[in-house]
């Protein structure tokens, strides 16, 4: 997994949080869009999905078990998880629903029933 190590700015605390950003994938179907993020070491507690604006952000904390002896090589990053993602207006946000299982985070994305095609009868 190739991971990029992002800085959250902030004024208020001079420790400046360093954030991983999470492998996904997206995928449309005919009902609306399914996100699957991997968290490794992550967990459902660990968990914050928000929603402000059309704005979704996943962030996903780590609960790292410490290590009984003398790490020789560590190639895993110990900062915790974050994505912002741009949501399209014809997602109905209201039906958002989110699963954790085994660390992959599905968040089901469904469309609007206005923007979804429907087949008109010809009488």
């Amino acid at each position: 997994m190739k991971a990029t190590v992002q800085r959250e700015p902030s004024t208020a605390n001079p420790r400046v949080p360093e954030f991983v950003s999470p492998v996904v994938n997206i995928v449309e179907t005919k009902d609306g869009y399914v996100l699957e993020a991997e968290m490794p070491g992550a967990n459902k507690a660990g968990l914050e999905v928000t929603l402000e604006n059309n704005e979704l952000t996943i962030v996903g904390h780590r609960h790292a078990e410490p290590l009984n002896g003398e790490a020789l090589l560590h190639e895993s990053h110990s900062a915790d998880y974050r994505r912002v993602f741009e949501l399209d207006p014809a997602i109905d946000t209201a039906r958002i629903s989110a699963q954790m299982e085994q660390g992959v985070l599905t968040l089901t994305l469904p469309k609007s029933e206005r923007v979804k095609p429907r087949k008109i009868t010809v009488d």
